[in-house]
């Protein structure tokens, strides 16, 4: 099983990772950031194979994968 961890401070809501996650692990969270943006959240992490796409494709370096 994956592990998948997002910095909601550093998150922009680019929503990059929730499109490119093969399994639709990530959502939006209901509750805003201090930048006063609704940030990327694990709804399934259960279902995170550990691919790290969406890591890969943040540009702000706020998400981290471990297997």
């Amino acid at each position: 099983m994956a592990k998948i961890q997002i910095n909601r401070e550093r998150c922009k809501g680019c929503g990059y990772c929730i499109e490119v996650c093969p399994n639709k692990v990530l959502g939006w969270d209901s509750a805003i950031n201090k930048r006063g943006i609704k940030p990327a959240i694990v709804i399934y992490p259960g279902k995170c194979t550990g691919c790290s796409l969406c890591a890969y494709m943040c540009p702000d370096i706020c998400i981290e994968v471990w297997r």
